[in-house]
């Protein structure tokens, strides 16, 4: 009985020593205090600061092109480093269902200019291609009907329409697909107005002739000089230069004419003034657009710099249009210059640089305004007059909103102070 006892003590002592051990290798719960995860606050987008004006617009635009019978074309607004809107209307040639969307490529006519004038204050800006080279350290053989003012012209004066030679010089031979090369070899024959930098003379082969020059100088095709340093760094995806990138791009606008009514016809590709790239060589879609006028209109943009907008920017001539030019813009324009490739419009107290182009049945636009960092475009593949009026509407719109905005904030400080 005794030695039942023990044993009884025994178990119930290694039991107790088992269930103290395998307690101890337990891991016991921590009581952490944590702390409470707060969410991170949402990234203000300054695009909710129009948004009423870009609805506005919007209604305005699309009435716009379904009044006027449009066949297609394409809208994109810029507001502080974002796209604010993007919209396309109709399709791409009349009779198909093929639509417009924001990859579809237009031909940029004239507004080429302003791309060019981008890559040559770049080129400027990396010491490749200086505003002030002189044309005919690059040009074998240059001349002008005055030989000293072929001496001390520049780049400047060519991409501001300052040589001195009369207004669309040879215009007609681009016409008739005369190569540059063999235009260079006319210009002599040309009259001068005024020696280089005096007055303004709007130009495509003069304005041209950066493409020999730049690849001259730097080695590299036009082309290649634009995918390079406009065209990968800009995320213009969709852009190209000449007539073989936009034939054998799929998703294409084709041009139109209007034969009466309002209604178009979908006319033949043709490759007129492709010869003078820079002035008007240049494709490129809605979304292409909207990548350039984002980085010009965002004061922290990598891609372009602050220099380099103060370059192409800045007013070098007065350019005396003629009345109709702005007749859609109003009495508000008061004054008109040109810079590196761009139209300078002082506009209700604003600097809009501005650019249009039409050819073969496409018509482009785009303006940008630093003070208000607002950009805007617009493509078309069936031009109507009527659509002049859309830049200078969607203008005065957000012009009137900014200054709406000021005299509330400008009430709100003065209701501040007093108190």
């Amino acid at each position: 009985m005794a030695r039942k006892k023990i044993y009884f003590v025994v178990i119930v002592s290694v039991l107790l020593i088992l269930t103290f051990t395998v307690h101890s290798f337990v891991k016991q719960p921590v009581n952490i205090k944590t702390e409470e995860l707060e969410e991170p606050e949402p990234v203000y987008n300054p695009v909710v600061e129009i948004q009423s004006t870009l609805d506005r617009f919007d209604s305005i635009l699309s009435e716009n092109i379904k009044q006027s019978g449009t066949v297609g074309a394409a809208a994109v607004v810029t507001y502080k480093g974002r796209i604010a809107l993007l919209k396309c209307y109709g399709v791409r040639k009349a009779g198909t269902k093929d639509p417009v969307d924001k990859n579809t490529i237009f031909r940029l006519a004239s507004v080429s200019k302003s791309i060019t004038g981008v890559l040559a204050g770049i080129l400027d800006d990396e010491n490749l291609v200086k505003l002030d080279d002189k044309v005919a350290d690059y040009i074998p053989g240059f001349s002008l009907h005055d030989p000293h003012c072929a001496q001390e012209l520049t780049v400047r004066h060519l991409l501001s329409h300052t040589t001195g030679l009369v207004p669309h010089a040879y215009d007609l031979m681009v016409e008739d697909h005369v190569p540059l090369v063999k235009i260079i070899e006319r210009l002599p024959e040309v009259p001068l107005t005024a020696a280089p930098g005096e007055i303004y003379g709007y130009q495509n082969v003069m304005y041209s002739l950066y493409d020999p020059v730049a690849s001259a100088k730097t080695k590299q095709s036009f082309d290649h000089l634009m995918r390079e340093k406009v065209f990968v760094p800009f995320q213009m995806q969709d852009a190209s230069t000449g007539f073989e990138a936009f034939k054998e791009n799929e998703n294409k606008a084709y041009p139109h004419q209007n034969v009466g009514n309002r209604h178009f016809k979908a006319l033949k590709l043709n490759d007129r003034y492709y010869s003078t790239a820079p002035a008007a060589g240049v494709n490129a879609s809605i979304s292409d657009l909207g990548q350039l006028l984002a980085n010009l209109t965002d004061p922290d943009s990598k891609v372009i710099s602050d220099k380099v907008r103060e370059t192409i920017l800045t007013p070098l001539v007065k350019s005396p249009l003629n009345r109709g030019y702005f007749r859609s813009w109003g009495k508000g324009v008061q004054s008109k210059q040109y810079s590196i490739g761009w139209r300078i419009v002082d506009y209700k107290g604003r600097k809009v640089a501005y650019h249009g182009g039409y050819v073969s049945g496409y018509k482009a636009e785009m303006a940008y305004c630093e003070d208000e960092e607002i950009g805007i475009a617009l493509l078309t593949n069936s031009p109507v007059s009527e659509s002049a009026q859309n830049i200078p509407d969607f203008l005065n719109l957000i012009f009137a909103e900014k200054e709406r905005i000021a005299m509330e904030n400008s009430s709100a400080k003065n209701i501040d102070d007093k108190s």
